[in-house]
């Protein structure tokens, strides 16, 4: 839920829902408390305690007592010269709410309000004799300091004496049921008002406050340092889009932290194994050099078998310094390519014939073996794929373990693509470690790798180099037997426009 939606529903809560509720709650309390009110004092018409009429209420609360007091003037009217009788009727419309005021021509004889003295204005505004006509529905309201319903009976005593009956009601104030169901109303409202906050309140919290306060504690926890943790606020809403965008930023953080301690360890494997690399042809350098100024070689034959050593080893340093800087490229995706297209047949022979004199002077036999048709060219930049041969036969050459090294070079035609195959007859890799073979740094041997020399990149800038030029490459080894290097390459075909 959107938070506008979500701020449309808080609005709905906090006002509309209260209202409705409250509403309803009148109607059922006032409903309720009208059929107890009937019930009680015996009342059969229909009341309304909430319509603000309170004479309507009060003239039927008497209605009853004023036929049963007009039964009696009609039949003994000397009871109400009898001052027990007269607080018997009085206390019953005590019950009600009124009282009872008895007048013998002029003179008021009985005046029934509780505890209070006689009212002389409004004992002097009660109606005269006859008034009503002996009207039994009706009454007077009178208005002053203090409003009365008073309804009249006229009689006659036993002596002829004019006499009247009043059942006076104070209406200035209200029901006590009515003050009751009021207060009532008031709780029941305040009841709904504090129920619909709280709901909202338990709402907001957990849509919107609880999201936050996660984040904001993400927000500390990558501030100290600290990535191993997962934000997890399941909302569709825009604050569950931020915490969402929030734990990306939080993966992506930890994976280039944990990019960049590879990175680390692997430069900092790289320098040492370019530094002991540099260092082992350094030392033989410098004996051999001692070793002229010294006068060891004292024959022409080792003076030059000397310098060409010193030669070697300065082409080894020359090696490794280029392919720490082709690494440096790799890692910036610099490298420098000139793609052109090239006659695989010649290309692959030249490139034999460089590494040939090499591999006689060390006494391994190199064979080729061309099984594409002489025309057959590729795209491709003939400096970096000479890396690549280079590297693939440096590598073997390392680990050639037999007493008669061999190394051979065949390539094939498959369809549209060029297949290249560089197999030895070294000491081969285990299935487990194939596949990892042309990873950064991976060595299948620590030990013997070291012993052997090499920066430990050689195999990762070949695979660099032939996905660049949109090939694949890949190995087939057995333990003691040897291993394949294959790398294919897409043929050049001319596209014919019609």
């Amino acid at each position: 839920m959107k938070i506008r939606t979500r701020l449309a529903v808080a609005f709905i809560i906090i006002t509309v829902f209260p209202m409705l509720m409250i509403y309803l709650s009148v109607i059922a309390l006032s409903d309720y408390q009208e059929k107890s009110f009937k019930e009680a004092y015996g009342l059969t018409e229909q009341i309304e305690l909430l319509n603000g009429n309170s004479l309507q209420v009060f003239n039927r609360l008497t209605r009853q007592s004023q036929k049963d007091i007009r039964k009696v003037l009609d039949e003994n009217p000397d009871n109400y010269k009898d001052p027990a009788y007269l607080d018997k009727v009085n206390a019953k419309l005590n019950e009600q709410y009124a009282y009872l005021i008895v007048r013998r021509e002029d003179t008021i004889i009985y005046y029934g309000a509780n505890g209070e003295p006689q009212d002389a204005s409004l004992c002097a505004q009660l109606p005269d004799f006859d008034v009503m006509k002996g009207r039994m529905e009706g009454g007077i309201y009178l208005d002053g300091e203090s409003q009365h319903l008073i309804k009249q009976m006229d009689f006659q005593f036993s002596d002829g004496a004019e006499g009247s009956v009043f059942i006076v009601s104070n209406v200035d104030d209200l029901l006590p049921e009515v003050k009751s169901m009021f207060r009532e109303m008031l709780f029941l409202g305040v009841a709904i008002l504090v129920v619909a906050g709280f709901a909202l309140t338990v709402w907001v919290y957990h849509s919107i406050l609880s999201p936050l306060n996660k984040l904001q504690e993400a927000t500390k926890q990558i501030r100290d340092g600290n990535l191993e943790f997962t934000l997890d606020v399941d909302a569709d809403d825009e604050i569950g889009q931020l915490c969402q965008d929030f734990e990306e930023m939080r993966i992506r953080l930890k994976e280039n932290a944990e990019e960049k301690l590879q990175y680390d360890k692997e430069s900092k494997e790289l320098i040492s194994n370019i530094s002991h690399d540099l260092k082992t042809p350094i030392t033989a350098i410098k004996g051999y050099v001692e070793g002229i100024l010294d006068g060891v070689a004292s024959s022409p034959e080792k003076l030059d078998r000397y310098i060409r050593t010193i030669y070697n080893k300065a082409n080894d340093m020359d090696r490794l310094i280029d392919e720490l800087t082709f690494y440096s490229k790799i890692d910036t995706n610099k490298i420098p390519y000139t793609f052109a297209k090239i006659n695989v047949s010649q290309y692959f022979k030249d490139c034999l014939e460089e590494v040939g004199l090499d591999m006689e002077a060390r006494g391994i036999e190199l064979g080729y073996f061309n099984y594409a048709d002489e025309d057959v060219m590729v795209i491709a930049d003939a400096e970096q794929m000479k890396r690549v041969i280079n590297n693939i036969i440096s590598n073997s050459v390392k680990y050639l373990d037999k007493k008669k090294g061999i190394i051979n070079i065949r390539i094939k035609d498959v369809g549209d693509f060029i297949q290249i195959e560089i197999e030895d007859n070294g000491k081969g890799i285990a299935a487990k470690d194939l596949p990892n073979i042309f990873d950064r740094f991976y060595r299948t041997d620590s030990s013997r790798n070291s012993s052997q020399g090499g920066s430990g990149i050689g195999l990762s800038i070949v695979r660099k180099i032939i996905e660049d030029h949109g090939g694949r490459i890949w190995a087939t080894s057995k333990e003691g037997i040897g291993t394949e290097i294959h790398f294919v390459l897409r043929k050049y075909q001319e596209v014919m426009q019609e």
